[in-house]
């Protein structure tokens, strides 16, 4: 094997557990928490601290990785602490117990990723691979948990998700001492302060356009399950349904570099906003239809797979070198931790007092929004391959 065959295999597999883990944990975690009795506004509350710990986490490790010159130390470290953290929750009870160990969970667990992020990309700019290439093997390890999961609890009980949850993060802690650190890269002195590049009105327009269609998503996130739980079906049809967003997100994520060279990246940015607009209004409109909500799940490839794709893409152009970290980890701030927050906090009070149905209908809201604001504030020129600002 080749030494870049196998850094992206040490990557994908990272990618593949991880993931993994994010497939346990979204599609079964709130129905745990419902198990324990918590109302949809406490569920939210709870859900939504990851989202919270995103806004300013990210950005400390990811000025810590630039400012050292390291990554890999920084990703051993906050998967360690992560880990650590998960194992309180096997003696929480009550909302204020399960409130701190969530919290000390999210601190760590919200930054391994970005911090990941970055380091892919970093590896790919030296070694001509494709960040979509690897980012799918995350996917298929969601699809794996998701449909493992929805068995493995139908069978065993909602408990059980508590020692898979275990077991991933010890994985993942365990593989992140396999992945091989970046060569240090002297950056000049004089690169543009970051602040400057964070005004640039393109990328306020393209941190908006994603913390709306973010936002949309908390209240798929964190109330899909329970949603689909009150309307009758077991877990098993629940991490099908989880599934299919999920096979469609590879498959898209597989077509990422044809799609990229044929269409401009604000283009697929304002398709995926539209389908989100359709994915939500059919969920609200058609909990006890199941193939309409198959096909809204296969709206995933677009409304997450091919949307943050280009984000992704955008994000590494503007933000380059010393900025390179602390711009993901700035994307993954404002997109899913104020975006992520505002779904999952304003979700769980729209289904509590409004219902599920007219909760996933005024999500639709949020796309629709940031489709305007893409297409208006986005601007970017096409030369060849090369994107200019």
């Amino acid at each position: 094997m080749s030494s870049s065959h196998n850094l992206h295999w040490r990557l994908s597999r990272f990618y593949f557990f991880y993931y993994f883990f994010v497939g346990s944990f979204v599609p079964y975690w709130g129905i745990y928490l419902q198990s324990e009795n918590f109302s949809p506004s406490s569920i939210g509350i709870l859900l939504s601290l990851f989202q919270i710990s995103r806004i300013v986490a990210p950005n400390f490790w990811g000025w810590l990785a630039d400012h050292t010159g390291h990554r890999v130390k920084w990703i051993k470290l906050t998967s360690f602490l992560g880990l650590i953290g998960f194992i309180g929750v096997f003696w929480a009870k009550g909302f204020f117990w399960i409130f701190l160990v969530m919290s000390a969970l999210s601190l760590f667990t919200s930054s391994t990723l970005p911090l990941a992020e970055s380091l892919t990309l970093a590896h790919l700019a030296t070694t001509d691979g494709h960040y979509s290439r690897i980012r799918l093997w995350g996917s298929i390890g969601f699809i794996v948990a998701s449909l493992f999961l929805g068995y493995l609890i139908d069978l065993q009980g909602i408990n059980i998700l508590l020692w898979v949850l275990l077991i991933a993060q010890a994985i993942i802690f365990f593989l992140s001492n396999t992945i091989p650190e970046t060569q240090e890269i002297h950056h000049k002195k004089n690169h543009i302060p970051i602040w400057k590049i964070i005004k640039t009105p393109s990328v306020v327009a393209l941190l908006i356009g994603c913390t709306l269609m973010v936002s949309a998503h908390g209240v798929l996130y964190n109330f899909y399950s329970i949603y689909l739980k009150e309307h009758g079906y077991s877990s098993a049809t629940i991490g099908w349904l989880w599934a299919v967003g999920v096979i469609c997100e590879i498959l898209i994520f597989m077509l990422m570099p044809k799609i990229l060279r044929r269409y401009s990246l604000k283009t697929i940015l304002l398709m995926s906003l539209f389908l989100g607009v359709i994915r939500f209004i059919l969920i609200g409109a058609s909990p006890d239809r199941l193939y309409l909500l198959f096909i809204a799940q296969m709206f995933h490839a677009a409304t997450f797979g091919s949307f943050h794709a280009a984000s992704i893409e955008v994000i590494a152009y503007f933000f380059k070198g010393r900025n390179q970290t602390r711009g993901q980890a700035i994307y993954n701030s404002v997109a899913y931790g104020i975006g992520g927050t505002v779904g999952g906090l304003g979700g769980g009070y729209l289904i509590q007092y409004l219902g599920g149905q007219i909760g996933f209908m005024i999500a639709a809201i949020s796309p629709l929004i940031g489709f305007m604001v893409i297409w208006f504030g986005l601007k970017l020129e096409f030369k060849g391959n090369k994107i200019f600002g």
